[in-house]
């Protein structure tokens, strides 16, 4: 039970950063060289945040390095795919895509490929987070782009993926937080690396932008290595499924304290999603 409790905490850390992620939009920009900027200094911040957890020390080997490279490309890669998707998809759909690949996919892999039990927790709690996440769902008339939807959905699944893989590989390895910290040095390099070569127009870079660096740093790698923790402990069928619910129902109660309130409808989304967490934990 202990580890669901961390689970949540990175939850709710994720929930955070996402206000600090549009503060950065709202005051620098959200195309490939605002993506490349955020990368390089909330990364730095999170590099510094991170090596604080593991004492200053560095940790290497081979496979972490691959794996850190593995971590690095994918998340530049949904990046990517959720620029070229602004704009000319159904926002509504693209977080459901997106929360759904991230559940959808590590869940599938726990299963098949590494002997998870399926038991009935998991799989009413799995049902009820793909309705609740489809009760949020709002139409529009924005209808080109839908192979972004695909990106969107298997990219955001790989990252758990690539996780799970990492933990319960054999290789000599360096421990979560080692890795969490050689994946941060390696998008550095790469944001910096891709920063240099690519036309970039003079932005300033406010309190708000710097505000929004060591929030979106601090709290989103410091989630992800929390994640990494649980996942030692808990099945990746369990985790995720869990974490997608567990944003939801944060990032709505996060929101009666802001200007956009949530609906009825969105309300009872995580009503669902909530009913789907508690199926999770108390059914075995």
């Amino acid at each position: 039970m202990i580890y669901y409790g961390v689970i949540s905490v990175a939850v709710l850390m994720f929930s955070v950063q996402f206000f600090f992620n549009q503060l950065f939009q709202k005051n620098y920009g959200n195309d490939l060289q605002a993506s490349l900027v955020s990368s390089l200094f909330s990364g730095i911040v999170g590099l510094f945040s991170l090596l604080i957890i593991n004492g200053f020390a560095f940790e290497y080997t081979h496979f972490t390095l691959l794996m850190s490279l593995i971590t690095a490309i994918n998340g530049f890669a949904f990046t990517f795919c959720s620029l070229k998707a602004l704009g000319k998809i159904n926002l509504s759909l693209y977080s459901v895509f997106s929360m759904l690949g991230g559940m959808v996919l590590p869940f599938l892999t726990g299963i098949l490929f590494y002997n998870e039990p399926l038991t009935t927790g998991k799989t009413i709690c799995f049902i009820l987070i793909i309705l609740s996440l489809f009760l949020t769902i709002k139409k529009d008339d924005k209808s080109s782009g839908k192979i972004y939807y695909a990106g969107i959905f298997i990219l955001n699944g790989l990252s758990g993926v690539i996780s799970k893989i990492y933990q319960d590989a054999p290789y000599v390895k360096a421990s979560s937080a080692g890795y969490s910290v050689l994946t941060v040095i390696v998008t550095i390099i790469i944001s910096f690396l891709i920063l240099l070569f690519i036309k970039k127009e003079k932005r300033k870079i406010n309190k708000q932008v710097i505000i929004s660096f060591i929030g979106c740093g601090s709290l989103g790698r410091i989630a992800n290595w929390l994640l990494l923790i649980a996942l030692l402990h808990i099945p990746a069928s369990a985790q995720y499924t869990f974490v997608t619910g567990g944003v939801m129902i944060f990032s709505t109660l996060i929101s009666f304290f802001t200007s956009n309130k949530p609906s009825v409808k969105e309300i009872l989304s995580v009503l669902t999603a909530f009913a789907g967490l508690l199926i999770l934990i108390l059914i075995p």
